[in-house]
């Protein structure tokens, strides 16, 4: 299944700190863990009507990562494209009191907040490898 892509809707939350922890780990998942094997879709696009991203949905497995409780993202893919292969909510990982804590810049990132990125990387790799080798 060389061929397979494996996408990750991301949480998109700018308010919170779990949307920014979502989003910097599937950065880093498809840029330096799991090249080439994992893209990632837009959620403001995929929720405006962006047919590429809902298509892919439909066509390859979908991981949401989900900055909070609410699961936006799982959500999105349940409503537009129907099919969700699994799911991450950054908050069953670091908690729902850090999840929910404000950053306002990613200038306020600390080292503890990169240790973070890098445990929901590892998950999310988790999950790719799962798919990658049924």
């Amino acid at each position: 299944m060389a061929d397979i892509q494996v996408g990750v809707l991301s949480c998109s939350g700018e308010e919170y700190l779990g949307g920014t922890l979502a989003r910097m780990a599937v950065r880093k998942v498809m840029e330096e863990m799991r090249p080439g094997k994992v893209v990632t879709l837009c959620l403001p696009l995929y929720i405006a009507g962006g047919e590429e991203e809902r298509n892919f949905a439909k066509d390859y497995p979908v991981i949401s990562v989900d900055g909070c409780g609410k699961y936006c993202a799982k959500n999105a893919t349940l409503r537009f494209s129907g099919v969700v292969r699994d799911t991450i909510n950054i908050a069953d990982i670091v908690g729902e009191d850090t999840v929910l804590s404000e950053v306002v810049s990613m200038r306020d990132i600390k080292e503890e907040h990169y240790l973070m990125v890098n445990r929901i990387a590892d998950e999310i790799c988790q999950k790719v490898d799962v798919i990658l080798t049924e």
